[in-house]
């Protein structure tokens, strides 16, 4: 079936990315806002607006009836749900689909699927997908859990089934912590997610986080378009996201690719999703998660395979066949993504609002930007505070690298503090440049006196701030590990309710 018309079940950047690409398809889009939304680009730049209701996401983006009602009296075929609220609900992907509209993501019963982590590895189980050591399913009892810790040997990771973002997760190192982590971390599972299942797997020391994208369509073709480097994270969450992997050989990318595609036939997927493995010292890599949507980092993905992921998505969901093969498919240069939040990384990167009293783009050649912000517009409180998506292109990682930070010393924000110095710190630490690196990065490296200082000093007084930092961070390491749990609460309880989950 043709889509003619796209209702598209989000806010900001991301909306109006999916706009984009659907004029040039020549799809007429419907925006929804909330009152908070109501003057924003996304709204003017669609074909026709309609308010769902108060700012807070439980009083708007998230009410699936009423979104689905304003899709079919504007006369949309079709739902795009974009990143987080919807995107990987499935009884909003089979509401969609019982009410004849096209939800243009994978099948609700697939998301059901890869959402539990549980499930997730049951169902990779009976393909050739390596799986890290650990419990087969959830604990129920410690008895249990110390049986597969006789498997494992210690350190070990207690994660809770539903989890995401670092909640119901700990690091346990010795025998006699473990009673009271697990207690905690089924406490804070069922408090975070309603589900107190946890499960228990071998701990990796120093992991990168590597991701696959992928594509599949209805007629039971998959492809992978390569992997996503997303180790530079905060709070558990990523910050900067690249493509291709410093660290990865072709043979590597290969198997990584085929275990990627092999996930995907495991549930049955359909459209764009992103496979997440651990990849340990020894160049080792284990299934992680599945996320059943379009990524914040797909950009890079796009700039270096010169594919449009959404355009793929809604040619999927129309039925069509992917119109390429594997063997198309080619790395084109290297993209860096820096995400762009309103955050302090002075104050443990809690976010930040206010109005963008000045806001200025950088420009130039392979330089993108994905935002939904202007000058003179606020910050709100009541979704993540992420304000664009900087990308850039190169023919090479260093290129890259130097035109990121180029990037960057041309954006101009003022009126809230953001995460751009931090950023241009990251991009000219010497761990960073030769791609030696893991998810530990801001633990070892980043301290807010760094920052501070880079922003006065000369390059050889620079230089030698990276490098107390890096000699503090071999000394840091040698200390055993606090609980992964122990991250920065936002004392805003109101954002922690309402923002739209990104990952």
């Amino acid at each position: 079936m043709e889509i003619k018309k796209l209702l598209v079940a989000n806010r900001g950047e991301i909306a109006l990315r999916i706009m984009r690409t659907a004029k040039e398809m020549g799809i007429a889009t419907v925006a929804v806002y909330s009152d908070v939304d109501a003057h924003s680009p996304f709204v003017r730049f669609a074909d026709e607006a309609v308010r769902l209701g108060p700012a807070p996401s439980s009083q708007s983006y998230l009410l699936m009836d009423l979104i689905i009602e304003i899709a079919k009296n504007t006369g949309a075929e079709a739902i795009h749900p974009g990143y987080g609220f919807l995107s990987e609900n499935a009884e909003f992907a089979e509401k969609v689909e019982q009410n004849g509209l096209i939800f243009i993501g994978p099948t609700a019963a697939a998301i059901r699927t890869m959402g539990d982590k549980l499930s997730a590895k049951e169902a990779v189980s009976h393909f050739d997908v390596p799986l890290v050591p650990g419990s087969a399913g959830a604990v129920k009892n410690l008895e249990e859990a110390q049986e597969a810790i006789g498997r494992t040997g210690f350190p070990v990771l207690i994660k809770a089934a539903a989890g995401g973002g670092g909640k119901g997760m700990r690091i346990v190192e010795r025998a006699e912590d473990f009673e009271e982590q697990m207690q905690l971390a089924v406490s804070e599972a069922q408090s975070a997610f309603g589900n107190g299942s946890v499960f228990v797997e071998k701990y990796v020391g120093s992991p990168r986080h590597i991701e696959i994208q992928i594509l599949a369509d209805s007629h039971g073709n998959v492809v992978h378009l390569f992997e996503r480097e997303c180790s530079v994270q905060r709070r558990h969450q990523k910050v900067i996201e690249e493509a291709p992997s410093a660290i990865l050989s072709d043979e590597l990318r290969a198997e990584m690719g085929s275990a990627a595609v092999a996930v995907a036939r495991s549930c049955g997927y359909r459209g764009a999703g992103t496979v997440e493995f651990i990849f340990d010292e020894q160049h080792n890599f284990f299934f992680l998660e599945m996320n059943t949507r379009l990524q914040v980092e797909h950009p890079v993905t796009e700039f270096v395979t010169g594919v449009d992921l959404v355009r793929e998505m809604i040619y999927i969901a129309e039925g069509k066949p992917l119109s390429f093969s594997q063997e198309d498919l080619k790395i084109q240069g290297h993209s860096i993504e820096l995400r762009v939040y309103a955050e302090s990384p002075r104050n443990n990167f809690l976010p930040d609002i206010g109005t963008l009293k000045e806001y200025r783009r950088p420009d130039g050649p392979g330089v993108r930007v994905d935002d939904g912000f202007e000058e003179g517009m606020e910050v709100p409180i009541y979704y993540d505070p992420m304000i664009s998506k900087l990308v850039v292109h190169a023919q090479t990682r260093s290129a890259a690298i130097e035109r990121m930070i180029r990037a960057i010393d041309e954006y101009r924000i003022a009126g809230v503090e953001t995460t751009l110095d931090f950023g241009r710190f990251v991009f000219n630490h010497p761990s960073f440049k030769s791609g030696n690196f893991d998810t530990h990065f801001v633990k070892n490296y980043f301290s807010p006196e760094v920052l501070d200082s880079i922003g006065t000093q000369d390059e050889e007084e620079v230089a030698a701030l990276i490098a107390v930092s890096i000699a503090e961070s071999s000394r840091n390491q040698n200390k055993s590990s606090s609980t992964v749990s122990n991250e920065v609460k936002y004392s805003r309880s109101e954002w922690k309710r309402n923002r739209g989950a990104l990952s």
